[in-house]
This record gives structure tokens, C-alpha cells and sequence, in this order.
């Protein structure tokens, strides 16, 4: 195959954000990679199940861990539509994925908290990230017509 994979990957994150988005969910979606091949993906399912800590990066860790019987997913690299918020971004450190590749920047990231997080020595384990700016601007218009249509 020779496209680019984050391209591939990413887009694969963006249908798992326009499931969430069908089900009344937050759009966001997630993808974790491993030796180039999809290992999990899943989107937020906070509204359906009621539990607050359902987002789609959490539920997409979870599914990788169970897939690879380790909690340790040094070796993957994880896909979001969303820059991940500081609960996400400490679940990415402790399972150890070795990037993030976000499409869009959260509204209230102008702390860098994500950034922070993901970098921090205080932490046994660092984690690089990238933002993939080809998508930002589908990742964004989910969002924002998510909410506009909540209004």
C-alpha cells in the first residue's frame, strides 16, 4: 500500500467520530495502531452508557489492551479526532502509546495542558503527538454541527 498512512488511519478515526456523531454522541473517534495495522478504534459512548469516563480514547486503550492481553501498548500509536483532554492524555501516558495524532485542537487548549501531560518528567513514560492539520477542518465541522444541532 502506498498511501499515507496517517491519512488512512485518521479517516478511519473520522468514521468512528460520524458513528458517534448518528448516535448522539460527542463526535469523536479513535483508532490505535500497531506495525501498521488497525488494532482498535471506538467513539464516545458517554451518553449511551452514562458513564462519564466513556470517551473515545479510553474505550479505544481498552479495546487495544484486551486485544494484546498487556496494558502496555508501547509499540502502538493512537489516532483521535480531538486533541484528548487531561484525563485522556493521562490514560495515553499510562498505557504507554508511543504517539498521538490528533486532527483538531480542543476550543480551551491554549493552556498546552495535553501537551504538558503527555511530556511531563513527574510521569514513568513520555509520549510524543503530532496535530494532522489535513483533517482539522472535518474533524471541527463534526463537532461544531454536533452542537449546533443540540441548540
Amino acid at each position: 500500500m502506498k498511501t499515507n498512512q496517517i491519512t488512512d488511519f485518521m479517516q478511519i478515526a473520522i468514521l468512528q467520530a460520524q458513528k458517534a456523531f448518528q448516535k448522539g454522541e460527542v463526535p469523536v473517534g479513535a483508532v490505535i495502531v500497531q506495525d501498521g495495522k488497525v488494532i482498535a478504534k471506538a467513539y464516545n459512548m458517554r451518553e449511551k452508557k452514562q458513564n462519564a469516563l466513556l470517551h473515545a480514547e479510553i474505550l479505544c486503550i481498552n479495546h487495544a489492551c484486551k486485544k494484546l492481553h498487556s496494558w502496555r501498548l508501547e509499540n502502538c500509536q493512537m489516532y483521535v479526532t480531538l486533541e484528548p483532554c487531561p484525563m485522556c492524555a493521562g490514560a495515553i501516558v499510562n498505557a504507554r502509546l508511543s504517539k498521538v495524532t490528533y486532527a483538531c485542537k480542543q476550543n480551551t487548549s491554549s493552556d498546552n495542558l495535553f501537551e504538558e501531560i503527555l511530556q511531563s518528567n513527574r510521569l514513568n513514560h513520555t509520549c510524543a503527538f503530532c496535530q494532522d492539520k489535513k483533517y482539522e477542518r472535518q474533524s471541527s465541522s463534526l463537532i461544531t454541527d454536533f452542537f449546533k444541532s443540540k441548540r
